[in-house]
């Protein structure tokens, strides 16, 4: 899989390493020289450019990419890749960085972008979750569907414990994609019975979180 990376960062870096150890190729783009360190992630592509010009697309090729992820430090740039991304090269997956909560409602379908990463809120949502039993979490908002990744970890007195997932009655639009259990990641099959301080992780639609939450809760 092909992916450009908008902005060479600390955060682009980071990804970047991560997606090349996983074997996936690699282009940065940044227009500041200071932040071109070809010697920090070597296996990558450079591109010294703005991402926001359609010259510098042009020659990062972007209708070749696979993946867009507009992770600058500046919300306006990040939405204006995205958009580009999008609407002038047709690229399936674009991913934004959202730096500041009070944009996060313009990272949305209109402006290209099918993920948006909120880094304040999925650090406020990770304390959440590590606190919340019971309690659905918002982890992440995808753009296309109006759904979100959501996470819910079992109390010993949810009555869904010692329940088989294929005899659970889920909400419409909601999905259950996978079981942390002790430090292991299950995928779930119908047959697998449901623990207290199981981890539960779903795709869900905002509207049905609520019935998702009351699905658990202690009677």
């Amino acid at each position: 899989m092909r992916v450009a990376i908008a902005g060479a960062g600390a955060v682009g870096r980071s990804i970047a390493g991560e997606l090349l150890e996983n074997g996936h190729e690699v282009l940065l783009v940044d227009k500041n020289p200071k932040s071109i360190s070809v010697e920090r992630v070597p296996q990558a592509e450079w591109l010294l450019a703005d991402a926001c010009e359609i010259t510098a697309l042009d020659e990062a090729a972007l209708q070749r990419c696979n993946v867009v992820i507009a992770a600058t430090g500046d919300d306006k740039v990040n939405l204006v890749v995205s958009l580009l991304a999008k609407t002038e090269y047709g690229v399936p997956r674009v991913v934004a960085r959202v730096n500041n909560p009070k944009n996060e409602w313009l990272f949305n379908e209109a402006w290209g972008v099918d993920v948006a990463v909120s880094t304040p809120r999925l650090m406020s949502a990770l304390v959440e979750e590590a606190v919340s039993v019971g309690d659905v979490v918002t982890l992440m908002r995808f753009s296309q569907g109006d759904a979100n990744l959501v996470e819910l970890t079992l109390g010993a007195d949810a009555p869904v414990v010692g329940t088989q997932v294929k005899s659970i009655d889920w909400p419409d639009d909601t999905a259950l994609v996978t079981i942390i259990r002790e430090g292991r990641v299950l995928v779930p099959s119908g047959s697998d019975v449901l623990e207290a301080g199981d981890e539960l992780l779903f795709v869900a639609t905002a509207e049905k979180e609520t019935e998702l939450e009351a699905l658990f809760a202690a009677q």
